[in-house]
């Protein structure tokens, strides 16, 4: 069957040329890849992403299809997609949409077939990059310099972009289908979780464990927090550079030592910098599922889902506040806690969805 063309250039002056899928049109994000084999749909869903065009390592993308219980917030998120090879027939009795059409619905392009090792390879060795995938401008000087005026991640404050329009009580819990992860128990804390483009699976975590959830804005203040008398609040992960979000940094210093708290990735970066910590991005980031952290408290390993292009720098942490887990890959931060105040924040997803679940007592 023919298919339309599509072009990915990069800031660099490299244009890769595969087939289209999904809608047509052209779009721009920072080019970054994920090293997970499954959960496709949880990443095109996953709002920390916006902003990004992603390729996924793995060859073969969409065999499995699409189904609305796999989704990790109420639409696809990702700026743009590329996959080395779309699977057009999914296999799964769950699947409810394949692939293509998935994107399609959602107004997102999609490119196939181009060299996604030579790509994932010039990211590494490069840095991300802006980039522009097109299905109407074909030209390769055009896209280069589209790609090059694109303003890039740093300083952006994308978080306004995803965060709820008002407060709403979530009541959903893991139920069946994952009670072998984190037992049910019935609600009797009130927790407030601050929505900076939070992954739907965090919201069942904490319910499954017993917590009365209430979703209020990113933008919200602290006195707004507080306001609804929680036994403990939870940050958010969410996308862009988490020193832009100056307004989510105020909040979370208002939180620190009047009530518990537990950030996890952008919302760990924004406890870090709320305690006077500085950020830094990541040449390339870490997103997959399976990067090894270690517990520094228990000296054990845990294999997380990870999905970020910022980190807290350790060496700027003040004397009050400790690191409690690193990256095994690059030593990097990966958790910290304060040591006066039940306030504690890890880079990684324990969430998982999709991934590994080692990390999930931190719920508990």
């Amino acid at each position: 069957m023919s298919t339309p063309t599509a072009k990915l250039a990069l800031e660099d002056g490299t244009v890769y040329t595969g087939s289209a899928f999904g809608a047509p049109g052209e779009t721009f994000g920072e080019v970054v890849f994920n090293t997970s084999m499954t959960g496709y749909q949880e990443v095109l869903t996953d709002p920390s992403y916006r902003g990004q065009i992603v390729a996924m390592t793995y060859p073969l993308i969409g065999n499995y299809g699409t189904t609305i219980d796999d989704a990790e917030s109420g639409r696809v998120q990702v700026q743009g997609f590329i996959v080395r090879e779309l699977t057009r027939v999914p296999s799964n009795f769950r699947s409810s949409r394949d692939l293509d059409g998935y994107l399609a619905d959602s107004g997102v392009t999609g490119i196939e077939g181009i060299d996604t090792r030579a790509l994932v390879r010039r990211i590494r060795v490069r840095g991300a990059m802006s980039g522009v995938l097109s299905t109407t401008d074909l030209d390769d000087a055009s896209l280069v310099a589209k790609a090059r005026a694109w303003p890039g991640m740093t300083g952006r404050d994308l978080v306004r972009e995803v965060v709820p329009a008002a407060a709403f009580e979530w009541n959903q819990g893991f139920g069946a289908f994952a009670e072998h992860v984190l037992p049910a128990r019935a609600a009797t804390k009130r927790v407030v979780a601050i929505d900076y483009g939070m992954k739907w699976n965090i919201l069942r975590c904490l319910t499954q464990v017993g917590c009365h959830v209430t979703v209020v804005p990113g933008t919200a203040t602290a006195e707004e927090v507080l306001r609804h008398e929680p036994d403990g609040v939870f940050l958010s992960n969410g996308p862009g550079d988490p020193a832009a979000v100056g307004y989510a940094i105020e909040t979370v210093r208002g939180l620190i030592g009047k009530k518990p708290v537990f950030g996890i990735c952008l919302g760990h970066q924004l406890l870090g910098l709320a305690l006077g910590a500085k950020t830094f991005k990541l040449k390339f980031g870490h997103r997959g599922a399976n990067q090894p952290v270690l517990n520094q408290a228990t000296g054990q390993v845990e294999i997380t889902t990870q999905n970020h292009g910022f980190a807290v720098d350790p060496a700027t942490l003040p004397a009050d506040a400790e690191s409690t887990h690193i990256n095994l890959n690059d030593q990097t931060l990966e958790g910290l806690r304060h040591t006066k105040y039940p306030v504690f924040s890890v880079q990684y997803h324990p969430e998982a969805a999709a991934g590994p679940h080692d990390s999930s007592y931190l719920f508990e």
